[in-house]
């Protein structure tokens, strides 16, 4: 499976990409790409229903390892994806900006 770089990740996410960040929720909290749609591991499966299925979902995490296991796990499922190489981790340390705490709907 082919993974989007930073640079291009930035500019699909400038673009109004959907993404998904697949941290646990204490991961998610503590640093995500601002945008994203959290997405635990143990929740992928729900989730994948209710991505678009008129465009690639771009996928992140911490470090980009669980990126790729759950890109492919959305492609098994059925909806195009790409994994962001890297994770949230290297768009960090290349100046990308993160927010933190919980998602809307963790807070509610």
């Amino acid at each position: 499976m082919c993974e989007v770089d930073l640079t291009v990740f930035a500019a699909e996410l400038a673009n109004g990409a959907f993404v998904i960040d697949v941290p646990e929720p204490d991961e998610y909290r503590a640093g995500h790409v601002p945008g994203t749609h959290p997405a635990p591991p143990s929740a992928l499966g729900a989730v994948v229903s209710a991505l678009p299925g008129d465009r690639t979902v771009s996928v992140i995490c911490a470090s980009g390892s669980l990126g790729r296991r759950a890109a492919e796990h959305v492609e098994a499922l059925g909806a195009g994806s790409v994994p962001v190489a890297g994770g949230t981790a290297a768009g960090a340390r290349a100046g990308h900006s993160l927010d933190h705490g919980a998602a809307a709907a963790e807070s509610a």
